[in-house]
């Protein structure tokens, strides 16, 4: 399809298209990433299970269209795993995890923006976001609590490329760090590649999105950390450009580097 727009952009790695102005709070040593008490429990249960699975199955299927592939894959694992996909859009982005874990319970590493929305902070976490901490203290309980999460047979969805760029269709590089979770706990990861596909009718609007699911990765215990957290990328990222880098991805914003970046 003919692209409706063109972006610039100089850095692949941190330039982002989310498109909001939201000022990030500081996720530091007084942010509770494990609640206990009981009646926040519940609400987590109940606002997950029966109005955030359901709207996030509505919304992926008739507003996105989504068609996913090799979900076989995911069903088949007893316990917690981590998923890592492209980042391309902000709203299929954040529901897109939920269903490809149902029914295990699915958590979402987030950056600080997430959790900064006035009078949404609550309702986020209880939905099941994790901010990227920004003090050593907070890093320490952010990892615990990843860790819980995964001991407890839940999922744990990244965006690795950490910045949204709406509708590309390309893999943008990024760095093996979040890969060290696996490794550390000992669980696979698993990619979902996101790529875009014309509609049959009203082929202007936007396209709609179909999810291709891998095989899991598991950390190879013989390698040292650091080798084993980069094989792991590795794989992922292998995956995904195999995946989404094709010439039927629907190009609906064509994203091009300014002639004086660097």
């Amino acid at each position: 399809m003919k692209p409706k727009k063109v972006i610039y952009y100089k850095d692949e790695l941190n330039d982002d298209f989310a498109g909001n102005s939201i000022r990030a709070r500081k996720i530091g040593d007084n942010f509770v990433f494990i609640r206990k008490n009981p009646v926040w429990r519940v609400f987590c249960v109940l606002l997950y299970r029966v109005i955030a699975t359901p709207v996030a199955l509505v919304t992926c299927r008739f507003v996105y269209g989504v068609r996913i592939h090799n979900r076989k894959a995911l069903r088949k694992l007893r316990g917690g795993y981590f998923l890592y996909g492209n980042h391309t859009l902000s709203v299929h982005d954040a529901f897109a995890p939920t269903i490809l874990a149902f029914p295990k319970r699915c958590y979402v590493i987030t950056s600080p923006q997430a959790v900064s929305i006035p009078g949404l902070r609550n309702l986020v976490v209880m939905l099941g976001a994790i901010p990227v901490p920004d003090t050593p203290r907070a890093v320490r309980n952010f990892v615990n609590a990843i860790g819980k999460h995964i001991k407890n047979g839940h999922v744990v969805a990244i965006y690795p490329e950490t910045h949204i760029w709406p509708y590309y269709t390309g893999v943008r590089n990024f760095s093996d760090d979040s890969f060290i979770y696996p490794v550390k706990f000992g669980v696979p990861a698993v990619a979902f590649a996101v790529k875009y596909r014309e509609r049959r009718f009203l082929k202007n609007r936007r396209p709609l999105v179909t999810i291709y699911v891998s095989q899991p990765f598991w950390p190879n215990p013989d390698l040292p950390a650091r080798q084993a957290r980069r094989k792991l990328r590795d794989e992922v990222y292998k995956f995904m450009r195999e995946h989404v880098c094709t010439p039927d991805n629907a190009e609906y914003i064509r994203y091009e580097k300014l002639d004086n970046a660097e």
